[in-house]
């Protein structure tokens, strides 16, 4: 029960901050001319403000860095909260400190590469080098992902890889009002699940402070959006996302199955749906993969007739389903686990069915066009 008002207090803290920082962020984005102007890939028809990544950056940072500080300063244990210290301080094991140090630095190099971008476009293979110096920073200081692989260098690979494509994903996601900041809530609490469970209470309370953190600006950020989180925001979403579950154990010799691993793959499956289709979409067409369209997931749903807000609704709910699936997956045997694995996998083969049905029925009304044209 100590643990659950920890949780609350905290994910209260952080919004409540959260919430406060993306009102000045709009104030001050608006004063510097900070903006997202309108175009022919956006769906907005006026500037947008474009620091609410600012406000989840730093709401994020300010309530792990005052609270780590206050456990090391005030002697909690007189106070009777004597299991916070080895629970808080003791859960990445080893030398706690430098992989702390690690996650920091390279959530701030992830931070400002968004930043820069936001303000003055950086190019895409500027952006990819610095996504891949944060994600080596993690490797460097011993954080990687396992994956019962004995092979070093290999898993460094794999992490990297991990993080760059997750960063991406949910920079692509980042495309209607209140798409990527929902998206990461929702994942952040289906992690949130799968951690308290397992007993690690540190990324738990970790991903309450972001959950927090994005709700926040995710109030500002609702239709109509009053501002954007920006590649600072959308990259450091990614960032801790990615990063969260390379820390938590989703397999334990208590554990059904070790499929159980795939547990990110499942609660991030909206935003790693979306670059794949989108990827290739673009490289089927023979286009630039970073070329930026409107045959994103929430695209496609709306040319199937849904507004973007209910495209944006329909999406939280998918997330929502997978991310419940994602956090039963450490819970359940092998045949749950399979299960829980093929209804995903089914959901995504509905909706990849309905936009293919879509795309081929507008192709026949279009050439049913011509040739009324023509004749």
């Amino acid at each position: 029960m100590n643990w659950y008002i920890v949780y609350g207090y905290i994910f209260a803290v952080s919004l409540g901050l959260s919430l406060l920082l993306t009102a000045l962020a709009r104030r001050y984005a608006i004063q510097w001319n900070v903006l997202d102007a309108p175009g022919d890939r956006k769906m907005h028809h006026t500037p947008i403000p474009l620091m609410g990544g600012v406000a989840i950056f730093l709401a994020f940072y300010f309530i792990i860095g005052a609270h780590l500080l206050i456990l090391q300063v005030f002697p909690l244990t007189e106070w009777g909260f004597e299991w916070i210290g080895p629970h808080i301080l003791g859960f990445l094991g080893g030398d706690v400190t430098a992989k702390l140090l690690g996650i920091v630095l390279g959530g701030l190099i992830i931070f400002a590469l968004g930043l820069a971008d936001d303000i003055l476009q950086l190019t895409p293979g500027l952006k990819l080098i610095g996504q891949i110096a944060a994600a080596s920073v993690l490797v460097g200081f011993g954080i990687r992902i396992d994956l019962f692989i004995p092979y070093p260098i290999v898993t460094a690979v794999l992490t990297v890889l991990w993080v760059v494509t997750m960063v991406n994903a949910m920079n692509f996601l980042d495309n209607m009002d209140g798409l990527a900041g929902g998206v990461s809530v929702i994942a952040a609490f289906s992690f949130f699940l799968c951690a308290a469970a397992q007993g690690h209470t540190f990324i738990a309370v970790l991903l309450m402070v972001f959950a927090g953190a994005a709700g926040g600006f995710l109030y500002h950020n609702l239709p109509p959006a009053r501002i954007f989180m920006g590649d600072a925001g959308s990259m450091f979403c990614g960032y801790v996302l990615a990063t969260a579950p390379i820390l938590a154990t989703f397999y334990t010799p208590a554990t059904g199955s070790r499929i159980a691993v795939a547990a990110p793959l499942v609660a991030l499956s909206v935003p790693l749906f979306d670059i794949v289709t989108v990827v290739y979409i673009r490289w089927r067409n023979g286009e630039s993969i970073m070329k930026g369209d409107k045959r994103h997931f929430s695209h496609r749903l709306v040319e199937l007739g849904m507004t973007p807000r209910q495209a944006v609704e329909f999406i939280f709910l998918v997330a929502g389903i997978c991310g419940l699936g994602a956090a039963l997956l450490p819970q359940v045997a092998l045949t749950g686990t399979l299960i829980i694995l093929a209804q995903v996998a089914g959901i995504y083969l509905l909706i990849v069915l309905l936009m293919n049905a879509n795309a081929k029925g507008q192709a026949i009304s279009n050439g049913q066009k011509e040739t009324k044209e023509t004749s």
